[in-house]
């Protein structure tokens, strides 16, 4: 994974947590609450020596509630952090640090999914806040696991992944996103 840009410290900017970029849980809910923040989903395929896609990876998560859905590579871009950046992290994050993602040398979105704490504006809703989320196809060759909080990571054929069943189990849009990207690499008419 590359690193972000470092600065030389600045003593008067120095955040509480230590960590530039990070908010504190307070003031990550003031800015939730103002202004709409950006994120990054990735997609998650394998793919055969012509390019094809040929699998989707998508997370098992449980919910706080106890209910399990299946879930995408997601998470917030950092101040000061390229796309690129955050795209490597969240998904070394996510499937661990021998995922090998292939994140192309000028990343172009699929497409851009507008989160809405109000259900129903869009697809795409995150109950926390208004969220802009660049969504990448991203092939990983390495060696995948499932890290952090995601319990399981099964590797589906596109048509499987698009299936009504698996689309049922995924939250907040993630199964249009799927769709979206089966759709942009051509394997969903």
């Amino acid at each position: 994974m590359t690193d972000t840009a470092e600065f030389p410290p600045d003593d008067e900017n120095e955040h509480p947590t230590g960590q530039a970029g990070w908010l504190t849980p307070e003031e990550i809910a003031a800015v939730r609450a103002q202004l709409p923040l950006v994120y990054v989903d990735a997609v998650p395929v394998r793919v055969d020596e012509s390019g094809d896609v040929v699998s989707v990876g998508l997370l098992l998560r449980a919910t706080p509630l106890g209910s399990m859905t299946r879930a995408l590579v997601t998470g917030r871009v950092l101040y000061h952090e390229r796309v690129r950046d955050a795209l490597l992290r969240h998904i070394e994050k996510d499937l661990g640090p021998v995922a090998l993602p292939q994140v192309p040398t000028s990343p172009q979105p699929f497409t851009v999914a507008e989160y809405f704490p109000t259900p129903g504006i869009t697809p795409f809703h995150d109950p926390r806040q208004h969220a802009i989320s660049l969504a990448y196809v991203v092939p990983v060759n390495g060696d995948c696991r499932p890290q952090q909080n995601a319990l399981d990571l099964a590797w589906l054929t596109p048509e499987e992944a698009c299936s009504d069943t698996v689309q049922a189990e995924m939250v907040n849009g993630q199964g249009t996103l799927v769709r979206q990207a089966m759709a942009h690499v051509g394997r969903l008419d």
